[in-house]
């Protein structure tokens, strides 16, 4: 699969995106890459997601267990390598167990899961698969996360999907990695 939005050269760069990737470089991500690389095309666009996810990634109001682990989610319903790859080592790092991400990898409902977990499974999978969420689902997130947390999942689902598909129209590979790739799975 031919990469379609290769990265551009500092050199080749319009005055809007090299001031978006020299934020890229100076901050916590210390380069363009990955999602970034396409969406550098659209600089405006580009400069409001990475507000939207540095929110969602390091403010939201759901613990970062909850938050790794429905990126997960979002990335294997999207069948998307970049993000997955990178989101793995993250949600062991905040206690999901690899059990539950090899049973996602797979395409299959995990068992490992803790009850957050299981929410924000039951969440996204239903919102991703339906446009919605059902009552008893919508409830018991709110009991769990709180208004606030029931909007940052949302957001999450929303964002993680945004950068799925612009990575996945963008055939931007995955960085090297020591994580096993989503295998592609019929719809």
């Amino acid at each position: 699969m031919t990469e379609r939005m290769p990265p551009i050269a500092l050199e080749r760069m319009d005055d809007g995106q090299r001031a978006v990737a020299d934020e890229l470089i100076a901050g916590p991500r210390k380069g363009v890459k990955g999602p970034f690389i396409a969406l550098l095309r659209s600089p405006r666009l580009l400069a409001r997601l990475l507000m939207v996810g540095d929110y969602l990634r390091f403010e939201s109001a759901l613990p970062r267990r909850v938050n790794e682990f429905a990126t997960l989610v979002v990335s294997r319903g999207w069948t998307q390598q970049f993000e997955w790859a990178v989101h793995v080592p993250l949600a062991i790092a905040a206690g999901t167990a690899t059990k539950a991400i090899g049973s996602l990898r797979e395409g299959r409902r995990p068992t490992a899961m803790s009850r957050e977990e299981e929410l924000a499974y039951d969440f996204i999978t239903e919102l991703l698969g339906n446009g919605g969420v059902s009552d008893a689902t919508y409830a018991a997130c709110i009991d769990a996360f709180g208004e606030r947390g029931v909007v940052d999942l949302v957001g999450l689902a929303g964002y993680f999907t945004t950068i799925s598909m612009v990575l996945n129209v963008a055939h931007t590979p995955a960085e090297a990695s020591a994580v096993d790739p989503l295998p592609f799975l019929p719809r």
